[in-house]
């Protein structure tokens, strides 16, 4: 490949994400963290091959993160969806801890408030 096309490349793709609203940036981030933390938490088609709650923890904590920041400049239509997916999750770690933390000390909970 020669560098003029490596170059025009990369110019069509900032275009491209130029012409993406935030929110549809935000919301994509989110639901890709979504899949990526209920696959570690056991709930895709082979979870006992797939579990892990080490990487799930860190993939919670990340979507809570951003879905608290996020929410305010999104609007409540677009962060309604993705707290209840939050805390789905979040019930999804406790239930598949063989030590489950306590309410308020599992992944995300000091960002999103206590999930029971």
């Amino acid at each position: 490949m020669s560098d003029v096309y490596l170059e025009d490349d990369s110019i069509g793709a900032a275009r491209d994400i130029a012409d993406v609203q935030a929110v549809e940036v935000i919301t994509t981030t989110a639901v890709h963290l979504m899949s990526a933390a209920a696959v570690k938490v056991g709930l895709a088609d082979d979870p006992e091959n797939q579990l892990d709650l080490d990487e799930a923890r860190k993939l919670i904590i990340a979507l809570a993160g951003l879905v608290t920041a996020g929410a305010p400049e999104i609007g409540d239509m677009h962060a309604r969806s993705l707290r209840d997916g939050l805390r789905s999750l979040q019930l999804a770690f406790r239930e598949a801890s063989p030590f489950p933390d306590a309410i308020g000390q599992g992944p995300g909970e000091k960002l999103t408030g206590p999930v029971n």
